[in-house]
């Protein structure tokens, strides 16, 4: 019987090891996770040789569930198993064909759901129990943005690299948490370092990923943390003449979570410990917690909560409310100025 509850490691993990189960319902928000195991299903369950009779792709704009249960319930041929994959099977309608085969399940088949963007409807018990008496349910949740430095280390450490936190948080700020965009840049960059020396510094992202190792998102927060007016004006008109670079709709979201993660830590009731205020902010890593401690030398509660009222004021007229002919490089300024003085 499967497990209540499975992480993607926990999956890759039986995989590898060839405990292979009747079926596996990846579903949620996050494609990367669904992409990774529905695609090592399709690249290691069966030898080259025994793809062309024994694995089948369906997509669910295409087919019903009789359809894929009838596909289900054949025997491979001259192989052990045989892999059906199901994608966009949040668009298989009727889905009680499913729930009945899951009952008695082809032992050699492995079928494979992929439902991107969306979970099973949660008044489908039956058919979710069903899933989880024979197989695989999996929810692939999108990592909130607090937890993309973390992702970012492990993903570097697991392939022989390191990376200081000043790089790990450039790349989490300029890329987001769009986890196939960020692993393909990550690729990028771990195979332009040397096998003698294979660290991650801001210099290697700016060659790389091409975000500029002075003029960033990460170095906008880190002036306005500091309070230092000169960077963050600099920057600022950095940006305002290379849109590309960043632009007021990337750092909006940053800025409104570093003033919203301050304002809370104003009310720790050890502000002054980096333990205790870590803990209060819910945060992995005692780096980021600095940040916080500074801030609270530079901003006053009262600071901190006009402050993002105007971050609100300013996201409302970067969409176009209450904001005929106003500029995105003027609204950008107009913050900035509001925020430091």
């Amino acid at each position: 019987m499967a497990q209540a509850a499975v992480t993607y490691d926990s999956i890759m993990h039986d995989l590898k090891a060839r405990q292979f189960l009747p079926i596996y319902y990846l579903m949620g928000e996050e494609s990367y996770y669904i992409d990774k195991i529905s695609g090592w299903i399709a690249e290691n369950v069966l030898q080259p040789e025994e793809r062309d009779f024994n694995q089948t792709i369906l997509f669910g704009s295409d087919v019903n569930a009789s359809q894929i249960v009838d596909a289900a319930k054949r025997y491979p041929m001259m192989s052990e198993y045989q892999v059906i994959i199901v994608k966009e099977a949040q668009l298989v309608k009727n889905i009680e064909p499913i729930e009945k085969y899951l009952k008695a399940p082809m032992p050699s088949t492995i079928l494979v759901m992929c439902h991107k963007n969306g979970t099973i409807d949660g008044r489908k018990r039956e058919y979710i129990k069903a899933i989880q008496q024979v197989g695989v349910l999996f929810e692939s949740k999108k990592l909130r943005e607090r937890d993309l430095p973390s992702f970012i280390e492990r993903y570097l450490k697991n392939r022989g690299a390191s990376i200081d936190p000043k790089s790990t948080q450039i790349i989490a700020d300029s890329i987001g948490a769009d986890l196939s965009r960020l692993t393909g840049e990550l690729d990028k960059v771990l195979l332009s370092l040397p096998e003698e020396n294979k660290k991650v510094t801001p210099q290697v992202v700016e060659d790389q990923i091409g975000v500029s190792k002075d003029f960033n998102s990460f170095e906008l927060r880190d002036a306005i943390v500091n309070r230092n007016i000169y960077k963050a004006h600099q920057i600022i008109k950095y940006f305002d003449e290379n849109p590309k670079a960043g632009s007021i709709y990337s750092f909006l979201p940053m800025l409104f979570n570093y003033f919203q993660n301050l304002l809370l830590a104003h009310y720790c009731p050890q502000k002054n410990s980096q333990e205790a205020l870590a803990q209060w902010l819910d945060m992995k890593s005692p780096w980021g917690v600095r940040d916080y401690m500074t801030g609270m030398k530079n901003y006053s509660g009262m600071k901190v909560f006009q402050i993002i009222s105007k971050i609100r004021e300013i996201d409302a007229k970067s969409k176009g409310l209450d904001n005929p002919n106003t500029p995105p490089g003027e609204l950008m300024k107009e913050l900035i100025s509001f925020t430091l003085h």
